[in-house]
């Protein structure tokens, strides 16, 4: 019946340094849409952003920034993350390790953006 996600939604405290973390340090694009809306896009995704003080119609119950454990599959080699994140003084919280991703073994870096969410970044792994 569930084919794939086509978005999920990213509520944050402060809307500057979200889209600085998710746009100059993991290559997203920014676009603004409907009435001064947010969007996070990368390859065929895209993440909304919930700014503080949007009354969205149709929202989650409790959103919180923070909430969020999410997990990217990098376009680049894991040590060009590895290195784009120390350019970046994005400190690195765990890995690289190993785990099991959606289509197989994945090497994953762990980071926190701004709101504290937990991001990992990984590779997908031979074997």
């Amino acid at each position: 019946m569930i084919e794939a996600i086509d978005h999920v939604v990213l509520t944050t405290r402060d809307e500057s340094k979200c889209i600085e973390f998710y746009t100059r340090v993991l290559g997203m694009s920014l676009e603004r849409y409907g009435d001064n809306r947010l969007a996070l896009r990368f390859g065929v995704q895209k993440i909304n952003v919930h700014q503080p003080g949007l009354s969205a119609d149709l929202r989650a119950d409790n959103p919180q920034a923070g909430s969020l454990d999410l997990c990217f599959i990098a376009s680049v080699p894991l040590d060009g993350v590895i290195a784009r994140l120390h350019e970046c003084g994005i400190p690195i919280i765990a890995g690289p390790v190993l785990r099991s991703g959606g289509l197989g073994r994945i090497r994953s870096v762990y980071v926190r953006d701004p709101d504290e969410n937990l991001v990992e970044i990984a590779e997908r792994a031979a074997g």
